[in-house]
């Protein structure tokens, strides 16, 4: 269900944040956390549109028509700064941060916050980690600073300690099938693509608006396929492909990780819903071929190549030894 901020599920975020704007209590920091898609940077542009709406349709809830509203929405607003690094998977850096510091020590031009936005703020390097520190610390009363990252945990402490932290959760399928349906999705179509987001709402829209990212969804699931029972020669030539692009190949073990899960839970014989349903005869048929174990050392050495790949460490050996460490079946 949409709440009163336009944005599916994540109530009681919004219902926080919601009394923070009323109440005057907006803190000078907040962290949006969760995987991506999930609604971080929507959520993050929904309050800073609720703390500089010239019309609000009720008190704390933005108008989204006003010239605030509309300029923040397409982050074109005087007194908005977004910041991320250059590329998915790249690093943030410090001279990003220090320009961001010179604009919050500016009053605000046309509205009552400075508004400092930090996308994927897991990918700051530690210059860029260390000047924010000294930005929380001295900012202005006028400044807002709102951070997305994956996980808490792989920020500075003391970044987070500054921070209000909203561990925002993945939505539940029926709703995600609900919304796709609702914009014009045929529903098979549209349960599919609810599974395979992960209950995360922009992931679904973008696999609905962009039919090539389901195709490069399966020709990452055929490759995983035919990876399998492969020799160590063809292992080995695909991970010099995988790994001459790391965006790419952080894509690909995000795929295989979701696929893996599913195989551990029906070598489990857990009753949960797969997220791949699509692929359920050749998961139960994997799954049957594979103990508990196995399985779940696959989904934690994916997991644990993934929080690597984002510490820039030589892709093409991390790709080696992850596709090597499978069993052949």
């Amino acid at each position: 269900m949409v709440n009163r901020w336009n944005i599916l599920g994540h109530e009681w975020a919004v219902d926080m944040l919601h009394r923070h704007v009323t109440r005057g209590e907006a803190r000078h920091a907040y962290l949006f956390s969760g995987p991506p898609g999930l609604g971080r940077r929507t959520l993050a542009l929904r309050l800073a549109q609720a703390l500089n709406c010239e019309t609000p349709s009720a008190p704390g809830v933005p108008c989204g028509t006003c010239r605030n509203c509309k300029q923040i929405e397409v982050l074109r607003h005087p007194d908005l700064n977004v910041v991320q690094a250059e590329t998915e998977g790249g690093a943030l850096k410090v001279d990003q941060v220090r320009e961001v510091q010179r604009a919050l020590s500016l009053k605000p031009f046309q509205s009552k916050y400075r508004v400092a936005l930090f996308l994927r703020f897991q990918e700051a390097n530690d210059n860029a980690a260390n000047a924010l520190l000294k930005t929380l610390e001295e900012a202005p009363a006028h400044a807002v600073l709102l951070l997305t990252a994956d996980n808490p945990e792989g920020l500075l402490p003391t970044i987070v300690s500054r921070c209000e932290i909203l561990r925002l959760r993945p939505l539940p399928t029926a709703s995600i099938e609900t919304d796709l349906i609702g914009r014009g999705l045929e529903p098979d179509r549209a349960r599919l693509v609810a599974h395979i987001s992960g209950g995360r709402p922009g992931y679904a829209r973008r696999l609905m608006e962009d039919a090539t990212l389901l195709e490069k969804r399966e020709e990452r699931l055929n490759d995983l396929q035919a990876l399998l029972p492969a020799p160590r020669v063809e292992k080995f030539s695909y991970a010099d492909k995988l790994s001459r692009d790391r965006d790419t190949m952080r894509q690909t073990i995000m795929v295989w990780i979701s696929y893996w899960r599913d195989v551990m839970l029906r070598t489990a014989q857990a009753h949960t819903a797969l997220v791949n349903i699509d692929r359920n005869l050749e998961i139960e048929s994997l799954a049957a071929r594979l103990d508990l174990q196995t399985a779940r050392r696959v989904v934690r050495e994916l997991e644990s190549a993934l929080e690597r790949l984002e510490r820039n460490v030589n892709a093409r050996l991390l790709a080696e030894v992850l596709l090597m460490d499978w069993p052949r079946v």
